[in-house]
């Protein structure tokens, strides 16, 4: 049965500030006077634009502030789910310097008692763990420096008050903030949120900044379960980027990098290829009917800023995005490419824009201006300034011309550096109210350089999105996420499959589409390790990242491999449906509880249930309760290595659930369910 999302308190809320802007949520200091909305008094209404399509309702509001500053609000309404998201931009058309701008921030009031503030922590150090916080005890603050925006901490949020709740998120791939504050008199939460922390600056005549993206999505039922269902639903419905050029809904593909099975060092990416590697591995792929959907190459295939060709040292020559012709003579990469597109497979390419090294030698091979180089006494890390348009230009034309040249499908970008520091440093050297200009320069650059690769890489058949990364999951705003998904949404996740477990109970209830390793290893870049059924069904996530030895070893057995990826293909439509977390969350170090989780479709009404015994697992029998089955329904629960069939009601799980039997510590049960009327 299919979910009904729609709010009509929502829409009548989006018709409401619309009509009357000075209700607008949204408030910015201009030349010392702080104002919330756009009260007439202080803005000239010059146009309004508005459109439907696609399931949605848009406006384009422009104000005047003043002979120099004008606004311009563009908004999104989704009928379907009653959530609204909305950009400002602020552009001086004068022929002299704006007013000092500051502060601007989404602020949202949303009254009802015994507020509480769910979500999870970032990437790096926290490795998305969940929260559950009193919001009515304690002011709740939130931020994000270091200029990675989804590293530590993470701009998502789930806060439940009164009968029901609110989602909110913040899009901005750059620094971010957001306050949660109860007022206990007026029986309100008030969430403040903004992006580009500590932001003061002028505008010269010409110059356009924006705001960070800001997403609301109220529901009407306190529950998280369906808050969860309820964002992800939205989440890939109207945030997904789509597959391809047809416009269509992207869907779960599998991956596989080579440079493990070269013979040659290694020592990260994918370095150690050459032009005669390949061939061997996708032949024995292909033979052994393993055939992913991409073929993975990684970091290292460019030739250094000197000329050289780098044997280890992927990370410190990065720059030229040229391939190595040592490595790759003439066509002989673009012939690797047509090889994988003839045989029903695709090429990702990965690429680093953001940082550069030796730009002396860059401006002397290869055309760089050295004035493009972000650099500064003490900091190892050059940034490459792609805020500033010729500096944008020559790298695009550099990436665009390696992709078209040689088809690759898709677009792989990573950042490997916090570059937050190295803004503040060019704000400072722009002189007295510029702080933040090159930050807000150098994101709304960004995007748009994600936007041209993706309308190169569709020119030509490829890919409609790009795989974003930075350290792992540094870069999973939402802005972000509506042109790219994460392959892998933590290097760690190359790791534990304790690990690989706790990040899925807590970061696919907010990013749908992501990818984890399908190994377990103790580092992670070994080339190899455990790969048994246990690690597999871990492993089972919209992007199946293979991890395999083909041409190298010769006492490889495909058996589990092959298995592997036909059974997560079978069950690989569920991915994207509702997602129910089945047993408390546990840390990468826990290894002596049970994890279990379901996807469901809830028009087909079919899912798949995975449940873990983990490695330190004392307890052999797991009692479990699937939420979305009701009272008068029963569900059919089909073993997959058994064979063996359960019936059990809605009633009977609300009453005293079923049980799930495990024989041994460190292992995997994989359960098809099919839920039909009692």
């Amino acid at each position: 049965m299919k979910r009904d999302y729609r709010n009509a308190q929502a829409d009548a809320w989006f018709e409401r500030i619309l009509a009357d802007p000075a209700e607008f949520p949204f408030a910015f200091t201009y030349d010392g006077v702080r104002t919330e909305g756009f009260p007439r008094e202080r803005f000239e209404l010059v146009s309004r634009r508005d459109g439907e399509g696609d399931g949605t309702k848009t406006a384009e509001l422009c104000f005047r502030r003043d002979d120099a500053l004008v606004v311009t609000l563009r908004c999104t309404h989704y009928p379907l789910y009653g959530a609204t998201d909305w950009i400002v931009w602020f552009e001086n058309r004068g022929n002299r310097e704006s007013g000092v701008l500051t502060a601007p921030e989404a602020v949202l009031r949303f009254k009802g008692n015994y507020p509480a503030l769910k979500g999870i922590l970032g990437d790096h150090t926290n490795w998305y763990r969940p929260y559950a916080l009193d919001v009515a005890a304690l002011p709740r603050h939130f931020e994000s420096n270091s200029g990675r925006a989804t590293h530590v901490n993470f701009p998502y949020f789930n806060l439940e008050y009164g009968d029901g709740g609110v989602m909110l998120a913040i899009g901005w791939a750059g620094t971010w903030h957001a306050d949660f504050r109860y007022d206990a008199e007026r029986g309100e939460t008030e969430f403040r949120a903004g992006a580009v922390n500590r932001l003061r600056t002028r505008l010269k005549p010409g110059e356009r900044i924006r705001t960070a993206l800001f997403a609301c999505a109220p529901y009407l039922v306190r529950d998280e379960n369906f808050a969860t269902n309820y964002w992800r639903s939205w989440f890939v419905r109207h945030n997904l980027p789509p597959a391809d050029g047809t416009g269509a809904r992207l869907e779960p593909f599998s991956t596989c990098c080579l440079a493990g099975d070269t013979g040659l060092p290694n020592s990260d990416g994918s370095i150690s290829e050459r032009w005669y590697t390949w061939r061997p591995s996708l032949e024995k792929m292909f033979a052994e009917d393993v055939k992913a959907d991409f073929r993975w190459f990684d970091a290292g295939w460019y030739v250094a800023p000197d000329g050289s060709s780098p044997e280890s040292d992927w990370w410190g020559t990065v720059g030229t995005w040229t391939l190595d012709p040592a490595k790759w003579p003439g066509d002989s990469f673009r012939e690797s490419t047509d090889f994988t597109r003839a045989h029903g497979m695709k090429t990702l390419m990965w690429f680093e824009p953001e940082r550069v090294t030796d730009p002396d030698s860059l401006a002397k091979n290869w055309g760089y201006d050295p004035a493009w180089a972000i650099r500064r006494e003490g900091s190892s890390t050059v940034s490459n300034n792609i805020g500033n348009p010729d500096c944008l230009k020559w790298t695009l034309d550099r990436i665009k011309k390696t992709l078209a040249d040689n088809h690759v499908d898709m677009y792989r970008e990573d950042n490997n550096s916090d570059q937050a520091g190295l803004w503040n440093y060019l704000d400072a050297r722009e002189g007295d109210d510029r702080r933040g200009i090159t930050e807000c320069k150098f994101i709304d650059a960004h995007y748009r350089m994600w936007d041209e690769l993706i309308a190169c890489t569709l020119s030509y058949g490829g890919c409609g999105f790009v795989d974003s990364c930075a350290s792992g999951g540094g870069r999973n705003d939402l802005e972000s996420l509506r042109r790219g998904i994460p392959l892998l949404r933590s290097d760690y996740d190359r790791t534990s499959t304790a690990i690989r477990l706790s990040m899925t109970t807590a970061f696919n209830r907010w990013v749908p589409f992501c990818g984890a390793s399908c190994k377990e290893s103790s580092g992670q870049l070994d080339a190899a390790g455990v790969v048994d059924p246990y690690v597999w069904r871990a492993s089972y996530l919209p992007v199946l990242n293979v991890v395999s030895q083909y041409a190298q070893d010769p006492d490889q057995d495909f058996g589990p491999l092959r298995r592997g990826m036909k059974e997560w293909k079978r069950m690989n439509r569920y991915l994207l449906g509702e997602f129910y977390v089945l047993t408390p969350w546990h840390t990468e170090e826990e290894k002596t509880g049970f994890t279990a989780y379901c996807f469901f479709d809830p028009e087909e009404e079919a899912g798949v249930l995975l449940a873990f015994r983990q490695e330190k697992c004392d307890e052999e029998r797991l009692p479990v309760t699937l939420p979305f089955v009701g009272t008068d329904e029963t569900a059919l629960l089909t073993d997959e290595d058994s064979g063996e069939e359960l019936r059990v009601t809605g009633g009977e799980m609300r009453r005293r659930g079923f049980e799930l039997a495990f024989p041994t510590p460190r292992c995997a049960r994989l359960l098809w369910v099919r839920v039909c009327r009692a």
